[in-house]
């Protein structure tokens, strides 16, 4: 009897001792996240408190919080408004960001498909080949690319659509692939067996289980797209009316190196809300797809 009474007093010190080490884990833990949002969000914090100082007091004192000397109030953002077609370019960025994210998810999954279903040396070499374009640097390829675009007339939103096609097709390919050879094949066969041609099983059946992959496919573009500066400006430059977010924004950056810092900010804290509020809606099918397409498989 004493011996069942000294186990089970060991055995609540144990737990006693497990329960307070996973305690102080959870602890440090939430202390280490806490800190990492801090180092996230203070740059868009430092953003938003610039675009209300003046732009001389935010070069002299960045860090401060906005005074009763330095508050402008919204003179910052009608500055930027003014002078850069602010409006016109955010039509133009959600034009190209939205139809490029929707010609993006389209061919890859359907190129995934492919390539996952139909085993052969031509679609492995396919697979390899978009893998491969991942790790390529922009840069590596940045002056043939602009060379091309102007010989195809692609200087305008509908070729960027087709540019950024090329660029995003590595990753979504990746991930696709690896989403659906997690797809049991008895699914496909059964609709196969009830009529469906490929082209049927893919939109009908492929497709709608691709749900989870496509969310996370079109977070990353959108938010890629949507924030590029260089492929914009390299192809559609400066003279033109396409002008996206990013190229109107430096436009604000004066030819001897003068800048209005305060109509900048102002600027780029309109530029983040909406990629912003997209995110926000849709983060929490990023980890599902992100697994689901480099796991599975």
């Amino acid at each position: 009897m004493e011996n069942v009474i000294t186990h089970k007093k060991s055995s609540s010190i144990v737990e006693s001792t497990v329960s307070r080490k996973k305690s102080t884990g959870n602890t440090i833990i939430f202390i280490i996240l806490c800190a990492l949002v801090v180092v996230f969000l203070y740059p868009i914090m430092f953003i938003v408190i610039n675009s209300f100082k003046g732009k001389f007091f935010i070069s002299q004192n960045p860090f401060a919080l906005p005074t009763a000397e330095t508050f402008v109030g919204l003179t910052n953002y009608i500055n930027g408004l003014e002078k850069t077609g602010f409006f016109s370019a955010m039509g133009w960025s959600f034009f190209i960001t939205i139809l490029s994210v929707a010609v993006i998810i389209f061919f890859t999954s359907m190129t995934a498909y492919y390539i996952t279903r139909v085993k052969s040396k031509a679609t492995n070499v396919l697979y390899y080949l978009f893998v491969f374009s991942m790790i390529v640097p922009f840069q590596m390829v940045m002056f043939p690319m602009v060379k091309l675009a102007d010989t195809l007339n692609l200087s305008n939103p509908l070729g960027m659509v087709a540019l950024y096609l090329g660029f995003g097709s590595g990753l979504s390919v990746f991930m696709f692939s690896g989403f659906i050879k997690s797809i049991p094949l008895e699914i496909e066969e059964a609709a196969m067996i009830d009529g469906c041609n490929p082209l049927q099983t893919y939109f009908h059946i492929v497709l709608p289980i691709l749900k989870p992959t496509s969310i996370t496919v079109a977070i990353l573009n959108a938010m890629w797209v949507w924030n590029d500066y260089l492929l914009p400006y390299l192809v559609i430059g400066l003279s033109t009316k396409y002008k996206t977010i990013p190229v109107v924004i430096q436009m604000l950056v004066g030819s001897n190196g003068n800048r209005d810092m305060g109509a900048m900010m102002a600027m780029l804290v309109l530029a983040i809300i909406p990629i912003v509020v997209f995110y926000l809606a849709c983060q929490k099918h990023i980890i599902e797809g992100v697994v689901a397409g480099a796991v599975k498989g």
